[in-house]
């Protein structure tokens, strides 16, 4: 299993229960206590920087130590929410009222979104009206819009590329591995034919229905969040995504798709995140900003991916 990317968050916490345990580091030999290691080298002085400018550190002459808000923060139970890295998988629990109707993963809470956010839990639309991230709750009430659904098990990550890749594959006629019912025979002999415009063995689909425009390119939800980021002018307005599609903007052309795509292997962009999403991230108060939201766009990022779709051939079709 391969550790989340750049534990920033953590650094901070390390950093502070290093002071807590040692009661004053030297401000030059913080990093020895590690070894120089990344990412607890030199490469962490913003985030120490950070810790005494806003008061979790305390600096005298050389020294630096445990200070006020640190202990406001975390000092509670002889710090114990400092000293307590891991948690409970990223669960929200779905409340209309008192009434709990159920849980969700918290992509679906930090999307960016235009207009309301709209669940669908329970066999029914839900909108959102507020979010309790610490507490991990989200409250929402009835609504008539179209809800959104998805489960990613432990993570927030949606379905893989290989896994989505897989799923292609299964559709363009590789057989599972598996002894199938018949019943099963039947259902994936209609998913093949529902299918046949949005895969193809020669490579990803780009699909128009007449203002519905969708890249099939079956690059799991982590390469989509990317190249709905890297590909801004391109798709729709608003950075509508799935684990098998990105949606397009509706006026699209071939020479525009071109010249869009052009030089976006270069230029892959991490995805765009809601910043309230950074109050899910432990001991994200002891981060910079714009720090924090790197860490969780970094886990939200599938760069090999994304780079993968791009290069993939691409076919124009119309449904």
């Amino acid at each position: 299993m391969q550790a989340p990317p750049e534990p920033r968050h953590i650094v901070a916490q390390q950093f502070l229960a290093l002071c807590l345990q040692e009661h004053k580091v030297g401000n030059r030999l913080w990093a020895e206590h590690w070894n120089g290691l990344p990412p607890f080298d030199r490469g962490a002085e913003p985030i120490v920087r950070h810790l005494v400018e806003h008061g979790y550190v305390e600096q005298d002459g050389e020294f630096l130590f445990i200070g006020p808000a640190a202990e406001e923060k975390f000092g509670r139970r002889h710090f114990m929410d400092m000293t307590a890295v891991f948690t409970a998988p990223p669960e929200f629990t779905v409340l209309s009222g008192r009434q709990e109707i159920g849980r969700t993963d918290p992509m679906l809470l930090t999307e960016r979104v235009e207009g309301p956010r709209v669940l669908l839990l329970a066999g029914r639309s839900w909108q959102v009206t507020w979010i309790d991230w610490k507490r991990r709750r989200c409250f929402v009430e009835p609504s008539d819009r179209p809800g959104k659904a998805r489960w990613y098990g432990t993570a927030f990550t949606g379905s893989s590329f290989a896994l989505t890749r897989a799923c292609r594959d299964v559709l363009l006629g590789t057989g599972p591995p598996v002894t199938m019912t018949e019943r099963a025979v039947r259902y994936l002999a209609k998913a093949r034919d529902a299918a046949t415009h949005t895969v193809h063995p020669g490579g990803t689909v780009i699909t128009r229905d007449g203002d519905d425009v969708r890249w099939w390119n079956w690059a799991g939800h982590r390469a989509n969040a990317v190249l709905t980021a890297t590909l801004s002018g391109l798709t729709d307005e608003k950075q509508r995504f799935e684990d098998e599609w990105v949606r397009l903007r509706p006026d699209l052309t071939r020479d525009m798709w071109k010249a869009g795509t052009a030089d976006a292997a270069d230029r892959l962009c991490l995805p765009d995140i809601d910043e309230r999403a950074l109050r899910g991230l432990k001991f994200n108060e002891a981060l910079p900003t714009r720090l924090a939201a790197a860490t969780l766009a970094a886990r939200l990022a599938d760069l090999d991916g994304a780079l993968t779709a791009l290069t993939d051939p691409i076919r124009f079709t119309t449904t």
